[in-house]
């Protein structure tokens, strides 16, 4: 008598697995799959970066201004697409004092949180990608300490970048899952330039902390005064009873490392560090 073989247990069949029908398995893996993650390494408090994956390096923008500048030396007739590519060029060699910013605070604040007595312990946490969230985890890493990066999946722009701790590496698909991780652990929360996203992820934990739906202190820096003033005016919002006067408080512009660093570590350290 023939049998037939065996078919696949459920948590082994991929194809269902991977189906519409499975899609709360997922979801659920990816808030199960990091909770055990986090409590094997004991991470309860994070200091979370967000800004924009396109922000490079001054090394790296300098030398794209110097080849943008080299062709247009090099070409014998005027050129717009090469005009266009020397602004961009001067514009990103512009914003790449944010990266180099970054680095600093997050290497700043690493060594603060090593210093700290147990059971302290404050993770500095990125997107995990390229640019702002680069330098979040190269700054933790050249201060010799761990550093998450909660990555997601994207068709562009986003791939883990090197200097996130192998452990704390994380992958996402949903959204919303990883947002729920960002502000879960976060005790406090740093916006450097940024675009769509970075503007989502502020927005997203400002109502939060707003509505009083955070039960805890979260403390916001907005980092990068003449950049925010163009891109969104919160005070106008204010005036037009938009949100009260009492919400701008709920978040403070700094311009430099020293300035973030010296309020966060006084806001932290009255808010969660033991003695």
């Amino acid at each position: 008598m023939a049998f037939l073989n065996k078919a696949p247990k459920a948590y082994h069949n991929l194809k269902f697995l991977n189906s519409p029908v499975a899609r709360d398995i997922r979801i659920l893996t990816e808030y199960k799959e990091p909770l055990e993650r986090f409590k094997r390494y004991k991470i309860n408090h994070t200091i979370v970066f967000f800004g924009s994956a396109r922000t490079l390096p001054r090394k790296a923008a300098l030398s794209k201004l110097n080849d943008v500048k080299k062709r247009i030396k090099e070409s014998k007739r005027k050129n717009p697409k090469l005009e266009r590519e020397l602004k961009n060029a001067h514009i990103n060699l512009d914003m790449s004092k944010y990266y180099e910013e970054t680095v600093e605070l997050a290497y700043m604040l690493t060594k603060w949180a090593m210093g700290l007595k147990k059971p302290n312990k404050f993770i500095v946490c990125s997107g995990g990608g390229p640019g702002i969230m680069e330098a979040a985890n190269k700054g933790a890493s050249k201060a010799k300490g761990f550093s998450m990066g909660l990555n997601i999946s994207l068709p562009f722009e986003q791939y883990p970048n090197p200097y996130i701790s192998p452990e704390l590496n994380l992958e996402f698909h949903y959204f919303f899952m990883r947002k729920f991780w960002f502000a879960y652990l976060a005790k406090a929360l740093i916006i450097m330039p940024g675009g769509y996203g970075t503007l989502d992820e502020l927005m997203e934990i400002l109502t939060l902390v707003q509505t009083e739906k955070l039960h805890k202190k979260m403390t916001v820096i907005v980092y990068g005064k003449e950049y925010w003033d163009k891109v969104i005016n919160l005070e106008s919002m204010a005036e037009m009873n938009m949100i009260s006067k009492e919400d701008l408080d709920l978040f403070k512009f700094v311009d430099t490392p020293q300035e973030a660093f010296d309020y966060l570590t006084k806001e932290l350290t009255e808010n969660y560090v033991i003695k």
